[in-house]
């Protein structure tokens, strides 16, 4: 049984099959690899493009960085709206009703039009943010066809497509940041446009990505294919009341953890320039031992859906075990690695060694939270899923802020930019043990999607 394919497998979960443990561990990984791939990828590029600006000067690297926080909130709210509709899809596709899949898929994509239509009038700050609001309809596009992807249980396309999208990112920064170069032999032509150029890169790369993703699901996929048949695009009320109900949460927790990453960079910066860039190059360095947790997680969302969705609970309780375990033992088993090699990674962002030797500091504090870290990001994973999203979406933010924005003030007087890191350590585990907590006594199947309109036909 172990030679099984994916197809054969998620044919197993949505008609009904036997899925002994093995089976699903099996699912869960062939689910999670192109993901963890594809969110690592992600993390190489970020490191490629910020020595790419970095090579410009300190002022073009702080520049970037100052309007990150903003292009991170308007993408974690295209995720969100995207969700609404990928998870009613994960819960069609696991009851085989592919027919409803698609007609979710239409809506989304006309929902999101309009929304993405109206974000890109919002930036008038400065020309990198700007060149980056114009391309958001393109982000909203692709966190939809990601995820409707992801839904059906198809991962290695996004996947394929994220790691595609890199590689045009540094091909086209390489050609749009700097100016045209003769190196005797040859001349590399370049635009020389700087840090606008990073922002154009990255905008265009995500466009040729969305068309690839957009031209797939259109014309290849199985379950999701809008070829053969004609529907209708026209949004009904039950579909996006259901999204609402999963999107608007989300919504609401991104704006609110962000607000408290806007604090947390208020706090740091009166510490001054060393505790700055020590704070920055440790974030980007963690996320090496994060990312594949939410690998893991998009994993955990499909499979949850779909086995709620054919009505096979028992099932969905099996894969939110077993991600959980997996996303906690492989972000453990990385936290080791971070802990030993915090300084050589560091220093590969930054050849000052006070920048390294704080930086280090602080990234090996963050050490004792990555295994909860992983079972809050899987956990929240698995509540998406399972369309449970206000519960989780009020842990996350009130922890962010009570436990970490409350700590830090009271820490950073007497340690420093340590203090901060302290705070955030004990919101992780925090989170963690709360999200271990609803995932093991169940509570995330009280509010799924199904006994919502369980409840909504009873009434």
């Amino acid at each position: 049984s172990m030679a099984e394919s994916r197809a054969e497998l998620l044919e197993l979960l949505r008609g009904g099959g036997v899925m002994d443990w093995r089976r699903q561990f099996r699912l869960t990984i062939i689910l999670a690899t192109p993901s963890m791939i594809a969110q690592l990828s992600s993390i190489m590029m970020q490191f490629i493009d910020a020595s790419m600006v970095g090579s410009l000067g300190a002022d073009a690297a702080a520049s970037i960085g100052l309007v990150s926080t903003v292009l991170w909130m308007f993408g974690s709210f295209c995720y969100a709206a995207a969700a609404g509709f990928y998870v009613q899809s994960a819960h069609l596709v696991g009851a085989k009703d592919f027919g409803s899949a698609r007609s979710v898929l239409r809506q989304g994509i006309t929902t999101l039009r309009w929304l993405g239509g109206g974000q890109s009038i919002l930036a008038d700050s400065s020309a990198y943010l700007m060149i980056n609001m114009a391309f958001l309809p393109a982000l909203q596009f692709e966190a939809l066809g990601v995820g409707m992807l992801q839904s059906t249980g198809n991962t290695k396309v996004p996947s394929m497509v994220g790691i595609l999208m890199c590689v045009m990112d540094v091909i086209f920064n390489f050609f749009l940041i700097f100016p045209t170069r003769d190196l005797g032999w040859i001349t590399i032509p370049g635009a020389g446009l700087g840090v606008e150029g990073a922002a154009l890169g990255t905008g265009l790369a995500e466009t040729v990505a969305v068309t690839i993703l957009t031209l797939y699901i259109i014309f290849r996929s199985k379950e999701l294919s809008l070829s053969h048949e004609r529907g209708s695009f026209i949004p009904t009320g039950k579909c996006l009341r259901s999204a609402a109900a999963i999107s608007v949460p989300m919504g609401l927790q991104n704006l609110v953890i962000r607000g408290a990453n806007v604090a947390s960079t208020a706090i740091v910066a009166p510490l001054g320039n060393i505790a700055i860039a020590a704070n920055s190059f440790a974030i980007t360095a963690e996320s090496f031992c994060y990312m594949p947790g939410y690998g893991i997680g998009d994993a955990a969302t499909s499979l949850v859906g779909q086995s709620l969705g054919a009505r096979r609970k028992d099932l969905a309780k099996g894969f939110a075990k077993i991600t959980m375990l997996e996303g906690m033992t492989v972000m453990t088993f990385l936290s080791a690695i971070m802990f030993l090699t915090a300084p050589w990674l560091i220093g590969l962002m930054s050849p000052d060694p006070e920048v390294v030797a704080l930086g280090a500091k602080v990234l090996r504090i963050e050490c004792f939270a990555e295994t909860m870290f992983a079972a809050g990001i899987v956990g929240y994973a698995i509540c998406v899923g399972a369309g449970d999203t206000m519960i989780p979406s009020i842990i996350n933010f009130s922890s962010i802020w009570v436990v970490r924005i409350g700590l830090s003030l009271i820490l950073i007087p007497h340690f420093g930019l340590a203090g901060f890191w302290i705070g955030m350590c004990a919101d992780l585990n925090v989170r963690g043990i709360l999200f271990l907590l609803r995932i093991a006594k169940g509570w995330w199947l009280r509010n799924t999607m199904e006994t919502r309109q369980k409840q909504t036909i009873e009434k």
